[in-house]
């Protein structure tokens, strides 16, 4: 690794920093509760008829999910949900699957703790799509399934060792089970145990070699593992598989940024502010080291101003602000 003379931060540091803020975030969660309530429309501002939308939130820090419908008009809610990122995920069937990031907190909520957002979906794909399901997915047994429904209904209550054992019983089940698999992977991420994380994934990505989410969550537990030439190919695997995964791109870029690739990291970090600005891993931080190393300060200020925009809530906003507040000084004219 070339050393760094000029950066104020360790490269490496920045990025483990980023990382380990999700699992920071987790431990200091309020505990006031709230409730979100969103819209699902379709470019044209009306609402699906006669189609199934499932909307499903999933905890970007901790090993929380949940899921509803939404009604005819387009229109769900999530209740007694804790401050926080979450990813949230809207899936029509032959349209299309939207993922976002949404936050959770006092600085997005009304007087009695309600954050609403309305939500158009493009369409991804056509009838004409064909997807396919590997051989050994089609051999998990009903009970495995069960088995895993049951932990997910174990992570909505925030029982998580409990979520754990139907887990380990469906792949006891199942060892084909690679979403169980996935299951266990991500929650010994959330929990911190990388090395534990990554050994999941890879046997997820063992049992059914195209599943993307094992890959892209391996290429994040290696990340967080500061094990970054590892982690690039396996990143690079997962934009091609999905280029419109915010998750993929911000992975790959803080590889890069690690690696002193800076104009591929500003690409890809750039890429995945684009799919999903408000995005949990924080893109707009490691694009502030880079423009640090540029001593490019209007870029710089750009990514600063822009994350406490986009998370005001966060333990690091005051920081934050006080480091805008410096550079900002520093670069005022007559200064």
């Amino acid at each position: 690794m070339m050393k760094v003379t000029r950066s104020p931060i360790p490269l490496k540091t920045v990025v483990v920093l980023v990382l380990g803020l999700l699992f920071s975030i987790a431990t200091a969660l309020s505990e006031d509760t709230y409730e979100f309530r969103g819209r699902v429309l379709q470019p044209d501002g009306k609402s699906f008829r006669d189609v199934l939308v499932t909307v499903f939130l999933q905890s970007a820090t901790t090993p929380f999910t949940t899921r509803t419908l939404a009604g005819g008009n387009g229109k769900f809610k999530f209740k007694k949900l804790r401050e926080g990122m979450y990813t949230l995920i809207i899936a029509v069937p032959l349209w299309g699957e939207m993922r976002r990031t949404i936050e959770i907190g006092p600085s997005f909520a009304d007087a009695k703790g309600r954050v609403e957002e309305t939500f158009y979906l493009e369409e991804r794909y056509t009838r004409d799509d064909k997807y396919t399901i590997s051989a050994s997915q089609l051999t998990v047994p009903d009970r495995a399934l069960r088995e895993y429904g049951k932990a997910a209904d174990r992570l909505e209550n925030h029982e998580v060792s409990r979520a754990i054992e139907h887990l380990e019983r469906a792949v006891e089940l199942a060892p084909q089970f690679a979403a169980a698999w996935n299951y266990l992977g991500t929650i010994s991420y959330h929990a911190g145990d990388y090395r534990q994380a990554e050994e999941y994934f890879r046997e997820a990505l063992e049992q059914d070699a195209d599943a993307y989410w094992p890959l892209v969550n391996l290429g994040g537990a290696l990340l967080s593992q500061q094990r970054e030439e590892e982690a690039v190919p396996v990143n690079e695997r997962a934009v091609q598989a999905r280029p419109g995964d915010a998750l993929a791109h911000s992975q790959l870029g803080q590889c890069y940024f690690s690696l002193r690739r800076l104009e591929d990291a500003e690409r890809h970090l750039k890429q995945a502010k684009a799919l999903d600005p408000r995005h949990f891993s924080f893109p707009q931080l490691v694009l502030a080291e880079l423009y640090q190393q540029r001593r490019d300060d209007p870029a710089l200020i750009h990514e600063l101003e822009e994350f406490l925009e986009y998370h005001p809530d966060s333990d690091r906003a005051p920081k934050i602000t006080e480091r805008l507040n410096r550079i900002r000084a520093r670069t005022s004219p007559g200064q």
